[in-house]
């Protein structure tokens, strides 16, 4: 299984923007818009990405809305195989199954379509920018396993491990970046 490289984690690590006090006071805001902005940075996470999950034989990488959609899109047309958007309450236009999940204060929901994986028994990849306290990753996990599919496992490009988020996720967990 490959892992990311001295000099691939540096490129990695450098690219990500710390912004301090954001959305509240006292949270270290990891900011990926400037791996994305950063060619070199981006097409080494894509190729590790690549090259790690070739193998894995996937029929699909669901992508969680939005961040996920971008990675989730270029790592499916690598791997030859369908992107499925998991998305926020009311964007899908097809019947869809929901599953909602804990925020710090309330709730939120996800979608996706009834007919996501058209192949019996797929089995997918569930890809997000961040886990934190894992509530949608755990969502959308749920919500794989009740259009039928089978997810292999979680991938995220950073992971703020103190917060434990990976925790009661019911697939493997795997994170580029650990905070």
């Amino acid at each position: 299984m490959k892992i990311l490289s001295t000099q691939e984690r540096e490129i990695l690590l450098n690219s990500i923007r710390d912004i301090p006090d954001f959305p509240k006071e006292g949270i270290v805001f990891k900011d990926i818009t400037t791996l994305l902005n950063n060619a070199e940075a981006f097409k080494t996470l894509m190729n590790h990405l690549t090259e790690r999950y070739t193998e894995y034989n996937l029929d699909y990488v669901a992508g969680i809305d939005a961040r996920g959609f971008i990675f989730g899109a270029v790592l499916a047309d690598r791997l030859n195989i369908g992107f499925v958007p998991v998305r926020k309450k009311g964007k899908l236009p097809y019947t869809t199954v929901a599953e909602k999940y804990a925020l710090e204060y309330g709730f939120d929901e996800l979608e996706i379509h009834i007919d996501a994986f058209p192949k019996e028994g797929a089995k997918v990849l569930v890809i997000d920018d961040l886990i934190a306290t894992g509530g949608t990753a755990k969502a959308t996990v749920s919500l794989i396993n009740k259009v039928g599919a089978n997810c292999v496992e979680c991938c995220f490009v950073a992971e703020l491990a103190f917060l434990n988020g990976k925790d009661g996720i019911e697939s493997d967990v795997y994170s580029v970046l650990k905070f």
